[in-house]
Formats: C-alpha cells, structure tokens, sequence
C-alpha cells in the first residue's frame, strides 16, 4: 500500500472546539483549551503517523475581525490555512450560524480542489431534529462539503474523522520525523500553558492583554529551571496579575507548575515575572520578537 501524507488544516470561529477536537485527533494537549474564545493565537501543528500515513493537523486561530495589529496576524494565519491544505476541516458547532464571518466560509466554498470536512461540534446540546436541520443548513453552504456531526468532548465520531482524513489524503513522503509531534519548540508549550492558566484565573480583559516569554530555559538530568515574563499592557493589569500580597502570581505559578511538569515529565522550577510593554499588541516589533509575523513583514 502507498504511503500517504497531507496537511489537514482546522479552522473556524473562535470558541467552536478546534482545539478540543485538534488535541483529541493528535492524542496530544498541544492547543489551549478554555470557554474562552480567541484562546488560540498562532497556527500549532500536531503530527500523527500511522503505518502507511502521516497527517499534520494545524489547528489555526478562531476567524474574527481584526481590532488591533495581533488580530490582523491570527487571521492571516486562517487565511493561510486555506492555501496549503490537503483537506480542509471546517468547525462549526450547535449555535453558530454562517453570518458569523461569511466572508471566511465564502473563502472555503471556492476551495473546490480541496476535500472539506465540515464538522457540527458540540452535537450533545441537541435533539436529532435540531441536528437535521443543521446538516440541511449546512449542506446548502457548503454543498461540496461532507458533513460530520462530532462531539468533540465525548469523543462522538472522532474515530470517524480520522477514518475519513487518512482516506482523503494524496500519497507521498513523510514531511517530518516519524516520532516527531509537533514543530513547536518546549519553550512555546511552557508558555502556552501559563498563558492558559491565565485565561482561567483573570477575567475581562486582562488574558487578552497578556505575552509569555520563557526567557531562561535551563535542563538537567533531574529538573528544568525556567523563568517567564508576562507582558501585559498597563500598570493596573500588572496589578492583577501580581494580586494582593503576591497571592495571584503565586496561585498562577503553582497551577502552571502542576501542568509544566505534567508536559515534560520532569520537576521544574518556575519564576515568574510580570512587565508593561504598552501596547504590544500593536507594535510590530513586538509582534514580530513574539512570533506572530515574519522578520520580513
């Protein structure tokens, strides 16, 4: 049998499960996973390989209107996800309906080259009669479209998306290691994790505000030593994070620690920093040093 290969690239709005179906697909907690939308900021693959495949998932920030520099990035790296895919797996859940971002979906509808999949996550909210509806609903859209209904977290018809991305596949050779995971580095995934514990612990605005930075990444046999910045936007953000006492970076550090050493295996000692970095989120250099555009750009 041939050898197959292929980008299997995930978008869709914010807040519709691709990270939650992404991590299940890889079998691997690779993207942040909250109730909160806008969690996912860069393009994340996860590499599966089978005996005779290898699928590199990337799962892709929810598609939204740009507000500010960062926004415009994590579109671009949606936009992107259309271009060099092999198969195209487009989420929507129970509630969303196209006019959310049609301009996106318009995109997807002339992607007549690529296999869709289009995946109704978040089915265990309805009854079978809502979900007729959706799939009439959705069919209409996006008619070259195979529509799957999933439950991303109970695990409903995940075995049978990935039935039916090995099948669409083209043949070829393996794009990376065959024990390779993803193609981020250690230090990503460290902050990529504190910066979910901050999703969880803040509230408003503040998550939305915040950059973690590893700046010291140190591994020896037993333990890592790590220090991270957080660079949030205004004085009083650094006051929250910081908390009363020292008690909210305190809290963060210890439920970052728990999940760091959960991630690498190993024990690890964690500092944590916060600074002010005015508006970051709009400052190229800032986005290019965080990695959300090119050197070049």
């Amino acid at each position: 049998m041939a050898f197959k290969s292929g980008f299997v690239n995930i978008v869709g709005n914010p807040n519709v499960g691709k990270s939650t179906l992404m991590n299940e697909l890889v079998g691997e907690r690779l993207s942040i996973v909250t109730s909160k939308s806008q969690t996912t900021r860069h393009r994340i693959l996860g590499i599966v390989n089978g005996e005779d495949y290898q699928i590199v998932f990337s799962d892709t920030p929810g598609v939204l209107k740009p507000a500010y520099k960062l926004q415009e990035s994590m579109l671009k790296f949606s936009e992107s996800a259309l271009v060099d895919a092999d198969v195209i797996l487009y989420i929507t859940d129970t509630e969303e309906t196209a006019e959310k971002n049609r301009n996106f979906l318009e995109k997807v509808r002339q992607k007549k080259d690529i296999p869709v999949l289009l995946v109704i996550n978040k089915i265990d909210l309805i009854d079978q009669e809502k979900l007729v509806t959706l799939v009439e609903y959705w069919e209409e859209l996006l008619p070259q479209a195979e529509i799957i209904p999933c439950s991303a977290l109970n695990k409903f018809n995940v075995d049978y998306i990935m039935k039916r991305i090995v099948a669409l596949l083209p043949e070829g050779e393996p794009y990376y290691e065959t024990d390779a995971l993803t193609d981020k580095p250690m230090r990503f995934f460290v902050s990529e994790i504190i910066r979910e514990k901050i999703l969880k612990l803040y509230s408003k605005e503040v998550p939305y505000s915040c950059e973690v930075v590893v700046e010291q990444y140190e591994e020896s046999a037993k333990m890592i030593r790590m220090r991270a910045v957080i660079n949030v936007t205004r004085d009083s953000q650094k006051g929250i994070i910081i908390g009363k006492k020292g008690d909210g970076i305190k809290r963060l550090g210890i439920e970052s620690r728990k999940d760091i050493e959960a991630f690498v295996g190993k024990k690890v000692f964690l500092e944590l920093y916060v600074k002010v970095a005015k508006d970051w989120r709009n400052d190229e250099k800032s986005l290019k040093e965080y990695g959300y555009l090119q050197k070049d750009e």
